[in-house]
């Protein structure tokens, strides 16, 4: 028996009503998801904490980048800390609050037909871009950001005016049991669905016909999303990861350069598909930049990291096993505790590690950072070239020429010069893989695109016959001549 056969059945029969068509209907969605937000706020952060120990406040955090003394964390989160803005309220709830705000405000003008330039030939028609909802789509969701990466595409898809099915991870449990229980009841549940399960019901549900499928995850499991997508010829958006690269140059203030990227290497336990996964740069680089790692670890987490209410845990204990073993690769230069019971892995800095080493050939997901040498920006554009193309792509210099040759010679979903992952914040700049780090881009306007149809419409009026009949054959010369010459450079761009 197909378990989703019904669930489906009634979201499409209600697509084809055109209930979910009007901006109107598109907005109370959208208002629905965002007082879900609000009024469900510590039941989420509660979910969260349970999920991947997230907790921390952001402003601490922020503090300790800025200060040059160590900041005593102590095992328990005080009241004034808990009240303060956590890293869930700003990797996960706010982020999307601002999301829902930003289309609520741009939903009336993004849905508005896109009138183009025209040619001479048809100056008296109606020339435009209709953005059609797609109909019924699925989005499949990971576990590191729970919230925040299942709620920024079902944003887009509601502003969108599609049906969805909203489908979870499986692992982090308590986030998921909050989507299934509560996020219904404030949508339209003729029009939206949370279904559950593992690998295997996700499976079944890929060999049902959808309008779009939207998937964040690995590269694997994207290969086996698209080709289930192929089969009924369904569009895919593919977030998947990668081996992010990291280049620092010589020409640089390593102190900097660590502070920067141990806050985003070791963000929500290096838990982020756009976190730097190792580091390129020269001997001498590695041996100013390493102590300054951890001087940067220090202040950021204390003496005794496991105690800090600023570190999260790993999301399992197969991931936990995993990690835990790439910990043998190169030599630890930094960290290397682990602790089976809290599935908790120490900020650490691997060196001497070799290309072929498992730490350098998946992508590591976790707080651990190898870093190889190059010798130069060529050797580290060439290492970066010839793998897979990253998700996210970083590099560290004084020198703008530096910066500007990485991002010129190489390719990426993402780029950062001088910069983490702080462009998750912008929702004017898309989120988006390349080659085997994925397809597609959301976030913002771009979500709204992903999950429209943009239809090409071209009105004419049914009278002023006369004016098209220089169109018909037989072709003479001079009609020829006037068609080519109408169709050619003499366009009109009146809307």
């Amino acid at each position: 028996m197909d378990p989703y056969a019904d669930t489906l059945r009634r979201l499409r029969e209600a697509f084809s009503t055109g209930r979910t068509r009007p901006a109107e209907f598109r907005a109370a969605q959208l208002k629905g998801l965002r007082r879900f937000l609000q009024e469900n706020k510590p039941l989420l952060q509660e979910a969260l904490a349970q999920d991947l120990h997230k907790t921390f406040s952001w402003h601490t955090m922020c503090d300790s980048i800025k200060s040059t003394k160590p900041v005593n964390h102590g095992s328990q989160v005080t009241e004034g800390e808990t009240e303060s803005v956590f890293d869930a309220d700003v990797s996960e709830l706010i982020i999307c609050q601002n999301e829902v705000d930003l289309v609520l405000r741009n939903l009336h003008t993004w849905m508005k037909d896109e009138y183009v330039a025209k040619s001479l030939v048809l100056s008296l028609d109606s020339a435009f871009i209709r953005k059609e909802p797609l109909g019924l789509v699925l989005i499949i969701a990971p576990w590191n950001y729970p919230v925040h990466l299942t709620l920024m595409p079902l944003v887009g898809a509601l502003a969108a005016g599609n049906c969805v099915v909203l489908k979870p991870s499986e692992l982090s449990k308590g986030t998921e049991k909050v989507l299934a229980e509560v996020l219904p009841r404030y949508l339209d549940q003729s029009c939206f669905a949370v279904v559950l399960g593992g690998p295997q019901e996700t499976g079944q549900l890929l060999e049902h016909k959808f309008d779009h499928i939207f998937f964040t995850g690995s590269p694997r499991v994207g290969r086996i999303v698209m080709a289930a997508a192929a089969k009924h010829l369904t569009p895919v958006t593919l977030e998947l990861g990668g081996k992010n690269p990291c280049y620092v140059d010589d020409d640089c203030d390593p102190q900097t350069v660590a502070n920067r990227m141990a806050f985003y290497r070791y963000f929500n336990s290096g838990q982020t598909c756009v976190a730097p996964d190792y580091v390129l740069c020269s001997p001498a680089t590695q041996e100013r930049l390493v102590p300054a790692l951890q001087s940067a670890i220090t202040r950021f987490y204390g003496d005794d990291p496991q105690s800090s209410p600023s570190l999260g845990r790993i999301i399992s204990d197969k991931h936990f096993q995993r990690l835990r073993g790439l910990l043998g690769c190169g030599r630890v230069a930094v960290g290397g505790q682990s602790d089976e019971s809290e599935r908790y892995i120490a900020p650490t800095v691997l060196v001497d590690v070799q290309e072929t080493e498992p730490v350098m050939q998946e992508e590591i997901f976790g707080p651990i950072l190898p870093i190889m040498n190059v010798r130069s920006l060529d050797e580290a554009i060439d290492f970066i070239n010839r793998r897979e193309k990253p998700l996210a792509l970083y590099a560290f210099s004084n020198s703008k020429e530096v910066v500007t040759q990485m991002l010129d010679r190489t390719s990426s979903g993402i780029f950062g010069g001088n910069q983490g992952f702080a462009h998750l914040s912008l929702p004017s700049l898309p989120l988006g893989g390349v080659g085997n780090s994925g397809m597609g881009r959301y976030h913002g306007k771009f979500s709204f695109d992903t999950f429209s149809h943009h239809r090409a419409s071209l009105l004419s009026s049914s009278g002023l016959e006369k004016l098209n009949e220089f169109h018909y054959p037989p072709y003479t010369n001079l009609r020829q001549q006037l068609i080519g010459w109408a169709l050619g450079s003499h366009s009109c761009t009146l809307l």
